[in-house]
């Protein structure tokens, strides 16, 4: 009897043989497009898949690179408000324990917190949404920084 497989589970069970191909060292370019040739993709299919696999990774590196520039931006927050704080307590104690440092603190804390769910507790279309914002951003640095450039002659 001949066994059947969805078009899932073949493009899974290929993935782990190529896998394991590859375990023994890189693939070539030539190779990859072996591969592809016995595997009746056409060459046409294998461009326009690498030319998205090519996008995909520079979108994965942006990712990367957003989520490094928020997390640092929220700890040095926190750090910020871990240091105010401090002296913020110290200055009360000094002053005869006032307390009002802790209302500050308090509401400080709390725009803190906000923070900390604004880096670390996004749901997925409000984390695509911000990426999406930030790329624009990066991309329209970059444009306004490459005319300024070229405006004067800066190689």
């Amino acid at each position: 009897m001949t066994e059947i497989y969805r078009s899932e589970d073949a493009q899974q069970i290929l993935q782990i043989a190529i896998a394991r191909q590859a375990d023994a060292g890189e693939l070539t370019r030539q190779q990859l497009f072996e591969i592809a040739s016995e595997l009746n993709i056409a060459p046409d299919d294998l461009l326009m898949a690498e030319q998205e696999w090519h996008l995909r990774r520079g979108e994965l590196e942006e990712k990367r690179v957003f989520d490094r520039m928020r997390r640092g931006r929220f700890w040095h927050r926190c750090g910020r408000f871990l240091i105010i704080g401090a002296f913020l307590i110290a200055l009360d104690l000094l002053t005869g324990w006032h307390r009002w440092s802790l209302f500050i603190l308090l509401l400080w804390g709390i725009g803190v917190a906000l923070d900390a769910w604004k880096t670390y507790g996004l749901s997925r279309e409000a984390y695509e949404e911000a990426f999406l914002r930030w790329r624009q951003r990066q991309q329209l640095k970059r444009s306004v920084t490459s005319w300024v450039n070229r405006w004067l002659g800066v190689a």
